[in-house]
């Protein structure tokens, strides 16, 4: 996950892991010989717009895992879960410098349903 978010310090990050849990914040993880290559932080709500969802927060597969078919096996893993848990969506944010994950989710069938806009508070 420290590849996604380089910003975190290791102690920042998992207090604000265990706060996110609190408000239904999961993750999920591949693992391949003992060792991690990929990882997924998510959660189940519900919104007028859409009914319940899965949302993505974060996916990231290991920078020298990539293109191993890992990142796919996650995110199939996390359709069976939201199909699973009745959500009739599973939607993320992705930066939009991230042509590499866009094209990735578009090979997942995904597709471009919004802006996303924020402000900096």
């Amino acid at each position: 996950m420290s590849q996604l978010r380089p910003h975190l310090e290791e102690a920042k990050f998992i207090e604000q892991v265990r706060y996110q849990m609190k408000e239904g914040y999961q993750i999920a993880f591949l693992e391949i010989d003992d060792r991690t290559v990929a990882v997924a932080g998510f959660r189940i709500s519900t919104c007028l717009a859409s009914g319940k969802f899965l949302y993505v927060d974060d996916l990231v597969v290991d920078e020298w895992k990539r293109s191993q078919n890992y990142g796919q096996q996650l995110f199939q893993w996390l359709i069976e879960y939201a199909t699973n848990n009745y959500c009739q969506y599973l939607s993320l944010d992705s930066g939009v410098q991230r042509f590499a994950a866009h094209r990735f989710y578009l090979m997942q069938r995904m597709s471009i349903t919004s802006h996303h806009f924020s402000i900096e508070l």
